[in-house]
């Protein structure tokens, strides 16, 4: 096939067609997908067993379209892939699964995941639609747009919250929309700043020859500043108070302090943010801090 010059030779060892699906599938990319559970928590729908199953299902439907894009998206930049250290190394792009069985599996992940959207109600199937639409965009022409890209990643994330909101058929809140904008853009901004330290820029996305490392981090410090006020007035906002009977969740602000601080120090001082969902699961100071935020969250929001 003329594609296997694109992807270059595969590796002695290289893994079988499940294996190189789950790989490329990215099933550590899916810890993104608890998004969805946010609603659950904070619209205090964890006694419920109908909400909590919907829930799941939505983070299901999300697994199966997320790793659909995953899919699309190393076919899509299995050429480019091979000027990153670490991409090139990846099932369609190293050669070791083709694009023909790569693109299957995404159509089958796809419509199951929108089946199970649409079976869940229409809203939630909408919403999904729209991600998969989103990404679709993105990998095809978005993620070649400087700031654009940035802002494509977050209202991923935006779309999780919003469909587990749908799935258990309650508003979203604009404190909610707003803070998970923020920390999503903090992520994504991180990454690029990865991006641009560890990897020859222009050979592997164009639109990196726009960003400089003084701008990057020029818009984390905005979007750090705005994530801290933002959750910080949402724990002691009048809404906030009348919604749980006091004011306890302002006392998980220093863990949010915490874990942006510690985030940002992995990432200038260890270059970890390429890959924030590594991080996100193998710092131990990281998992420790979201342990105890959740902790007190939930004492906060749960017991009166």
């Amino acid at each position: 096939m003329k594609t296997a010059s694109l992807q270059g030779p595969a590796p002695a060892s290289a893994p079988g067609p499940f294996v190189g699906l789950l790989i490329s599938a990215r099933p550590r990319q899916w810890i993104k997908n608890f998004a969805v559970l946010a609603a659950l928590v904070f619209a205090q729908r964890l006694r419920d067993l109908d909400s909590i199953e919907r829930a799941l299902a939505t983070f299901a439907a999300f697994v199966l379209c997320s790793a659909a894009t995953y899919l699309i998206n190393d076919v899509a930049d299995r050429a480019r892939d091979l000027a990153h250290p670490e991409k090139r190394l990846r099932p369609i792009a190293a050669g070791a699964l083709s694009v023909f069985v790569a693109t299957l599996a995404a159509i089958l992940c796809a419509s199951a995941g929108l089946a199970l959207a649409f079976a869940i109600n229409t809203p939630t199937g909408i919403v999904v639609t729209g991600y998969l639409a989103l990404q679709a965009a993105y990998s095809g022409f978005l993620k070649r747009l400087v700031i654009v890209d940035l802002f494509c990643i977050a209202a991923g994330f935006v779309l999780r919250v919003v469909a587990g909101a749908s799935a258990i058929a309650v508003p979203v809140s604009n404190w909610l929309y707003v803070c998970m904008l923020l920390v999503s853009l903090f992520l994504a901004l991180g990454k690029r700043r990865a991006e641009l330290e560890l990897i020859d820029a222009g050979s592997h996305r164009e639109n990196l020859n726009e960003y400089s490392l003084a701008l990057i981090d020029q818009l984390i410090a905005v979007v750090a500043g705005a994530t801290i006020v933002c959750y910080s007035l949402y724990t002691m906002s009048a809404e906030t108070i009348a919604k749980f009977g006091h004011d306890r969740l302002k006392f998980t602000i220093p863990f949010v302090l915490y874990g942006l601080f510690r985030y940002l120090y992995l990432v200038h001082r260890r270059g970890a943010g390429a890959a924030p969902e590594r991080v996100l699961t193998s710092d131990v100071a990281l998992i420790l801090d979201l342990g105890l935020y959740a902790c007190v969250a939930v004492w906060a929001i749960y017991l009166r």
